[in-house]
Parts: structure tokens; sequence; C-alpha cells
């Protein structure tokens, strides 16, 4: 999901917009982070600002109206659903749903009751299995009870057919809206993420339970166009002034994808995909936008196929992926048919990737919601990447970077009491951001070849597909591909918080040598110490580069690489592969320097041999060896008895804590 105010301001403008907003007592609603900031004139100022230049990683803002003690109802685990039959009557000009509901579940206890999440405002006028008319209650708890006519043994199945009708309440979450457009039009359309979907229709809302087929008849005036998941199975049926439209969807889906809008839309039709699996994009516009908005939905097809390339086909070939306009501030990825406000590249390529990464798996509790979060806002910056080229892909990646590090702590796993808050389930910094980077780690880390093999086998897990994964889910498949552990790397950054700064000395170790040492400090104690290979960018005098990654495991670390010139300068993570932050890279002094200021003398040497070196450096050890290489003498002296040492040539190991250096010397 995306939102619009940071459309137009970048992150300082944004918290003085809503300042001044506060100050001046005007009204607004909240959704995740979003503001619907069509309010008032001034937002057009901001407006002057290009969509096309928008930067995804600051516009997705992501926090809600209120917290939210919203546990998985107890009441409801008793049973599995497998079929909605949704059938909705509305009109974009009154603020009222009617609809009947024919729910099939299947038994996983005993249940003389079956529970439904449903809202207080609803009314539920009867309640049938069959012929049969059942009796139920309404808690006031948001609860629907209905007693069933008898036991209903674990392992059946049964069906039950709910009608009901009312205004949906109004709250934070705006789950179902009415709206008139600035041309008079009547708009009607449903957000049920997170818990918004029993505003609107008796349902079963957790993580837990995915319906495996939905049908969808809904019933509107018939001078409008409706639109919900899945497919037209045949044309609308108009009976009097009214038209009602079916929509098929045979894939598993979870209560808060289903979505429902209905307006005066312009249906704009692509193809995706490469012959024979080509499949239809269906776009729903509003008339007043479609001739500024057809040019950019022509990337859709493109971004389709990147990702298809890249991981896998659409999860939905068989059926369509879309958009439809609507009025809330930004997007959302209902399954098969995302609901956009605008069609900004990034907003089109972030909702496009829930396709896979929340609608096909979908995270299994909202401890994991950087597996829907993370991956979308990072494929999106992978549009960048292919579409801009590697500097474009830098920059979005330095901005991701300067947002997680804006403040010290944080982790992108979230703890149970967190998971119950929705500011904290959306937050753009850790959620989004630190997920985003985090599988960028992983991807530098694991190479592309293991990375993406990992993130196939991942998506074509048959226990994942179409149904919930948890973190070390996807952790077990890297792995396999990877072909090492990565329970440090996990532990590190995705359970506990924050991330390094590094400070790192390269210097000249001899000839075709560089000696690299890292030091690293954390900013919060939860990790001990950050394991990351780090890619260092070696210079000589002429301004040629090469590359190295250290394996850094240990704090003062030192690696001996070989480097094909005398280096002059050095570089850290030039291509932002790491969440860090506060790097610090020196030169340090040249090993040739050191060998040339330490000198052995008289050579040749009859009784006395003298060090001569700089005041700076302090000798540890003097070893001295002859030619067979075998040790005659040690010592930390600089001056050295050598009168009883047999005639020929002998070798001296100087060592210090700039390196250790080697003279040979000749004895008369």
């Amino acid at each position: 999901m995306i939102s619009i105010l940071t459309l137009f301001c970048d992150s300082k403008t944004y918290y003085l917009i809503k300042k001044l907003l506060l100050s001046l007592k005007i009204t607004f609603i909240m959704k995740k982070s979003y503001f619907l900031i069509f309010l008032f004139s001034f937002s057009i100022a901001f407006a002057q600002k290009s969509q096309k230049d928008i930067d995804i990683s600051k516009i997705e803002m992501k926090s809600a109206s209120k917290l939210m003690n919203l546990a998985i109802n107890p009441n409801t685990q008793n049973y599995n659903i497998t079929y909605h039959k949704l059938e909705f009557t509305v009109n974009p000009a009154v603020y009222l749903i009617t609809g009947k509901v024919t729910t099939t579940f299947t038994a996983i206890n005993n249940m003389s009751t079956v529970t439904f999440d449903l809202a207080n405002q609803l009314t539920v006028s009867s309640v049938k299995r069959g012929a049969l008319n059942l009796t139920f209650a309404q808690n006031g708890n948001n609860e629907l009870v209905i007693t069933l006519p008898s036991i209903q043994v674990a392992g059946t199945s049964g069906s039950v057919e709910i009608t009901y009708s009312g205004a949906p309440p109004v709250n934070g979450f705006r789950a179902f809206t009415t709206e008139t457009r600035s041309n008079g039009s009547k708009t009607l359309y449903t957000l049920s993420e997170p818990f918004g979907a029993r505003d609107w229709w008796p349902c079963k809302q957790d993580l837990n339970d995915k319906i495996n087929s939905i049908d969808v008849f809904i019933t509107a005036p018939s001078q409008y166009i409706a639109v919900s998941n899945g497919v037209e199975p045949e044309a609308p049926i108009v009976i009097g002034a009214n038209k009602t439209t079916h929509f098929h969807h045979n894939y598993p889906i979870p209560a808060y994808l289903i979505c429902m809008s209905v307006t005066d839309y312009v249906v704009y039709n692509q193809t995706a995909g490469t012959a024979p699996n080509t499949f239809p994009i269906i776009n729903y516009i509003y008339p007043e936008s479609f001739s500024s908005i057809q040019s950019d939905l022509n990337v859709t097809p493109q971004i389709l196929d990147l990702y298809g390339n890249l991981f896998e086909i659409y999860p939905f070939h068989n059926e369509k992926y879309g958009h439809a306009q609507f009025g809330w501030g930004g997007g959302m990825e209902h399954t098969t048919v995302s609901f956009m406000v605008g069609f900004d590249r990034q907003l089109i390529a972030h909702e496009m990737a829930h396709q896979w990464f929340g609608d096909k798996i979908t995270c299994g509790t909202w401890k994991d919601i950087w597996l829907n979060e993370g991956f979308a806002t990072y494929l999106a910056s992978m549009v960048i990447e292919n579409f801009d080229g590697n500097d474009a892909f830098v920059n979005d990646k330095t901005n991701m970077v300067d947002y997680v590090t804006s403040q010290p702590a944080g982790a992108i796993y979230l703890t149970n009491s967190q998971a119950t808050n929705v500011n904290r389930i959306f937050s753009n910094r850790l959620s989004y951001n630190k997920g985003a980077m985090v599988i960028n780690m992983l991807r530098f880390k694991l190479g592309n070849t293991a990375f993406f093999q990992g993130m196939r086998d991942y998506l074509a897990d048959t226990n994942l597909a179409y149904g919930y994964a948890v973190t070390t889910d996807l952790k077990s498949h890297l792995e396999a591909t990877y072909g090492q552990s990565l329970t440090e790397f996990f532990n590190d950054w995705v359970y506990n918080q924050g991330f390094p700064s590094y400070n790192i000395t390269a210097q000249n170790w001899g000839t075709g040598q560089v000696k690299i040492t890292v030091n690293q400090t954390q900013s919060d104690p939860s990790v001990t110490y950050f394991e990351m290979p780090l890619p260092i960018r070696l210079y000589d005098a002429n301004g040629a580069t090469f590359d190295v990654v250290v394996n850094n495991t240990t704090n003062g670390e030192e690696f001996i690489v070989n480097v094909p010139f005398e280096i002059v300068g050095a570089d850290f993570d030039i291509n932002k592969e790491l969440i860090s932050t506060n790097n610090s890279v020196t030169l340090g002094k040249s090993n040739f320097e050191f060998e040339n200021a330490i000198s052995v003398y008289p050579n040749p040497v009859y009784n006395e041999l003298h060090i001569q070196k700089p005041t700076n450096i302090e000798i540890e050890k003097v070893s001295l060896y002859n030619a067979l290489g075998q040790l005659i003498l040690e010592s930390n002296a600089t001056d050295l008895n050598l009168s009883t040492l047999s005639v020929g040539v002998h070798f001296v190991e100087i060592k210090t804590a700039q390196g250790t250096y080697h003279k040979k010397i000749i004895k008369k």
C-alpha cells in the first residue's frame, strides 16, 4: 500500500504540513500513514512535482488512526472456510450495503455454533441452511453467532446463507467508502487491510484461513461499472434499472484482499506475458483522468514481464491483472486488481509486486509483515535498477539506508505486542525500507544465482504457494540454495535491532598486496557484531579501480588481499549494498615506507648487528634463521650479538605492530 501526501513533498515538508493541518483543526483521516490529502487547494502547489520524479521509498509512510488490539478471534478458530458466494447490492450515491453471503466451511472440531466477524452496525435479517431458518445472535462484540441445527462433526462441511444490510461503520479504516468526485460522479469502493473486512460483510477476519475460491455478484444501477477480484465468466445482466456483474476468483484469498468498486469507469485493456502464456490486463479508470493516465499505464506489461523473468510468471495469469482507480490516497494490492489513486510507475510496481509477495504468499502473522512489504518495496526498487540503470538504483538504496539509519533501533520482525499496533505493523522505516534493504543484503551475500533460485523455490513451494509463510520458511529456502546456514544473518538483521558503523583501514602490504582492517560499532546493543561480506573499492594513482569483498565476522579483523597495483585510495560500499552509516575509510601508512625505514647494519656483520627503526615503531620480536630455515635466535632487542654465529647467509624476521619485515644478512 502507498499514500499520497509525500508524493508532493519531502519528509520535512510532510511533517510541516501535518502540523499545519492540526493547528488549523482541519479534520483528516489516516490509514496506514496515508493522509487523504486531496483536501484543499494548497496541495496543488505540491502537485507541480511530477509523479515520475517520486522516490517510492519516501512515500511508503504507513500508519493508521489508532492502536488496534486485535488478536485472532478464538471463536472463529474451529472451522476453515472453503468458499464464499458474495452477493452485494449497492448504489454509489447511497452509503448502504445489502448483502447475502453464502459460506461453505469445514469443521475442525465438533461444532454446535459457528461465529463470524461482523460489525455491530450491520443488521442480519436471516440465516439459513438450505431452506431451514437458523437461530442467530449479534452479540454486540462485532460477532455474528449462528446456532447450527445439529452438531457438525469435525471434518465435515456445511454452508450457511446470511442476509444482512446497513450502513457500515465510519472509522479510521474507512473499509467501505462512498464519495462524490470533483466532476459530480458518484463512487463506491472498499479497502479492508488490515482489519476492515468485517465492516462490510460477515467473514472470518484473520491471517490463518484463506478462502479457496469466491464468486462475487455486484448489483448496482446500470450506468455504473463494477469491479472485483478474478474474471467475469459471463456478461453483466441488466434487469430494469440495475445491472448485476459476476466475478469468479479461483485462487485462495484472505478476507482482507476481497474488494469491490463501483463507478462510471472507462475500461482500458492491455496484454502481458509471452505467447502462449499471455494474459489480460484490465484497467478501470475515471473518465476524466483517462487521457492523462493512459500513457502511464503502458509500463504495466513491462513490469509484469520483468517480475516474471526474475521470479516466475504472474501468479494469477489464468485470470487477469489490472487496476481500478479509487479515491483513497494511495494504492492497495487487491488480488488481480490493484486499487490506485494515481499511476506513478513506482506505485504500479509496488502494488503489482504484492501479487507475488502478499497475495500469492501471504505473511503468516503480522509479525512477518516484512515478507509482504519489504519485498514489494525491493521489487519496486529493482524496477529502477532494470529500467533506469545502476546509478538510479544506488540512489534509491541510498535513500532507503538514510531513512533506516535515521533512528538507532528497530527490527523488521515484530514482537507479539507490536503485532497489534497498526502503526508499527506498517512502519515505513522498518517493515518497508529496512525490510527491502535486508533483502538486498541477502542478494549481495548469496549472489544472484543462489538468491533468485531460492526465491523461485520459495514461491513454488506447494506448502506455501497461495497460502501463508513465516520468516523461517524464507530462510530455509535461501539456505538450501546458498548451501550454508543463514542463522547468524537472520539473528543480526531480521530478529534483532540496529545497524553497524564501520571504520576501515587499507594499506599497501608488500608487492601486489593490501591489508584491510575492519572495525565496527553497533547502534543497538541487541547485536554484538553484525557479520556481513563487505564491498571495498581500491584506487591507483591513475584512477584505475579494483573491487574486493571481505567476509567480516569479528572486530579488528585483518584481510590480506591481492591487488594489481599500489593503492592511493579506497571507498566502502559505493553501491549501497548494506545498511550502515557514519562509515570511515582511511589509507594506512604504506608497508613499503616501513620496509625502507627499518634497516640492519653493518651488513655483512662480524659481531654486533644493529636494527635501526623510526621511534614510533615498537619491535615485538626479532627472529634469526639460517639458510635452511632453522630458528637460531629470538630476541626483542635492537642490538644483537652474533659473534658465535656461523659464517654464511642468514635471515632476520622483525615483527612489529605495523607488520612483519624480512632482512637478509651475511655473517663474516
